[in-house]
């Protein structure tokens, strides 16, 4: 038996039509899942259903902006209707629009942080629950970051909301763990993808970066799908409550 294998499984991914949520609807339809792509742009969405298709997986695009409610049970229905439901939700859609001190985020910058990153998941995560636990249980996947394991001085609302995203894994796998759902995080460190490009498009901040890590290099989209795709299948079968850390071991603390 693959335990790593997705077969017959139906997962949704939002922010899927590029970096780490891409990567993880690839790793999906490569262990035969069907997958919902999402995004705000249907045209990006689609480009990556066709790259799915023409490796022989199964998926559809679904166009969503998540900081409407209405937009994300829309999505759950649409998913519902094209595969049923899901046994998969993977939360990595999320914003970071400011860049700098908590003193000067305006309130209402920091109201759509909130909104985005925490509130959207709790949204989705509440609707496709109850499908979920009607087929016998599934996986729910939230990607959070490193940075909300430490204070930060410039990425602090971005920083609260995935400390948030952290509890609310905990509190879901409690709430639906008798249903046979798990819920665990991803917290990636710093990683190649657009959404990140203020980040490691910085020598400086590469540098520390790489000072960092014990690996010496930074993270691939690809280095996250497989944490995402153990999450989701019944090789982490055990797992849940929980946030991998995946960084390459730039959180390592120790001395020399």
């Amino acid at each position: 038996m693959d335990t790593f294998s997705l077969r017959g499984k139906t997962a949704i991914v939002t922010g899927s039509s590029r970096g780490i949520g891409r990567a993880i609807a690839h790793a999906y339809a490569r262990a035969g899942a069907r997958v919902v792509i999402s995004s705000r742009k249907l045209d990006a969405c689609i480009a990556v259903v066709e790259e799915i298709k023409a490796a022989g997986g199964e998926a559809v695009a679904v166009a969503c902006n998540i900081s409407n409610k209405e937009h994300v049970h829309a999505l759950a229905d649409r998913a519902e209707a094209a595969f049923g439901p899901p046994d998969v939700l993977v939360c990595n859609a999320a914003v970071n629009p400011f860049y700098g001190p908590m003193s000067e985020i305006p309130d209402e910058t920091f109201g759509k942080v909130l909104q985005v990153n925490i509130l959207s998941n709790a949204w989705l995560a509440n609707r496709v629950a109850p499908p979920m636990a009607e087929k016998g249980g599934g996986s729910i996947v939230i990607i959070s970051s490193i940075a909300g394991m430490f204070g930060s001085r410039m990425l602090g609302a971005y920083a609260i909301s995935k400390a948030a995203d952290m509890q609310l894994a905990r509190n879901l796998a409690l709430e639906w763990g008798k249903q046979g759902i798990r819920a665990n995080c991803i917290a990636p460190g710093l990683v190649k993808t657009d959404f990140a490009k203020a980040l490691w498009d910085n020598p400086q901040t590469v540098a520390t970066a790489l000072a960092a890590s014990p690996l010496n290099r930074i993270g691939d989209p690809d280095d996250i799908a497989g944490a995402a795709l153990l999450l989701a299948s019944e090789a982490g079968r055990f797992i849940t409550g929980t946030t991998i850390v995946v960084d390459g071991g730039a959180t390592v603390r120790g001395g020399d």
